[in-house]
């Protein structure tokens, strides 16, 4: 498995030691909070980037034929355990799917040097980092738009948590589900390619 190896260089060392840096800043993050008993940030902001003016602040001075434009931002001077918690899932989901994506794929290249490029174990490695990521950025963007509407709703006068509040907070994850949908078509063209390699080696 000497030439798969080399194929996957330098993708695999690259995707191994960033998956290590990310899980030691956040065991080290882990082990602030404990130390200081703490959670959470205690710096609670959300933006509200549906409402725009124009701005008047003399600071900020357009070029001829441009405009300015002011963006609410809203924060807690002193934010309760609710705001903080809401504020975490505002952001936290899209670092754990990045850190869990990167696990996946650690195991989908150090399985393949291993197995081979194209076995059905790589195929199937390569479905699951699919789907993950498929369905993990849905999910993450599902839950991120809702905790930034409800602490929206819990910082702004006149902000209500309702479902148009969610849709003007919600990024769809475009690139992440188009690159899902692709590396679930290699799936099935490794697959299909496996499948002919041994028939081919049966014949043989």
């Amino acid at each position: 498995m000497t030439e798969d190896r080399r194929m996957l260089e330098p993708m695999a060392t690259i995707v191994s030691v960033v998956l290590r840096v990310l899980l030691a800043f956040l065991t080290a993050g882990l082990v602030y909070s404990v130390i200081h008993g703490s959670w959470g940030d205690l710096n609670v902001c959300v933006t509200d980037e549906s409402a725009t003016s124009s701005a008047t602040a003399h600071s900020f001075t357009p070029e001829s034929g441009a405009q300015v434009d002011s963006v609410p931002r809203y924060c807690a001077e002193s934010p309760s355990a609710h705001l903080r918690l809401l504020n975490e899932l505002g952001e936290l989901p899209s670092t754990l799917l990045l850190i869990s994506g990167l696990a996946l794929l650690h195991q989908l290249l150090q399985g393949a040097a291993k197995d081979g490029v194209y076995t059905a174990r790589t195929a199937s490695r390569l479905r699951l980092l699919g789907w993950w990521l498929l369905a993990g950025s849905l999910a993450v963007a599902i839950i991120e738009g809702n905790a930034r509407a409800a602490l929206l709703a819990a910082l702004a006068k006149g902000e209500d948590f309702t479902a148009g509040a969610w849709l003007d907070l919600w990024a769809p994850p475009y690139l992440a589900v188009l690159t899902g949908l692709g590396l679930l078509t290699f799936a099935r063209i490794t697959r299909a390619g496996t499948s002919m390699r041994e028939d081919l080696e049966g014949v043989v």
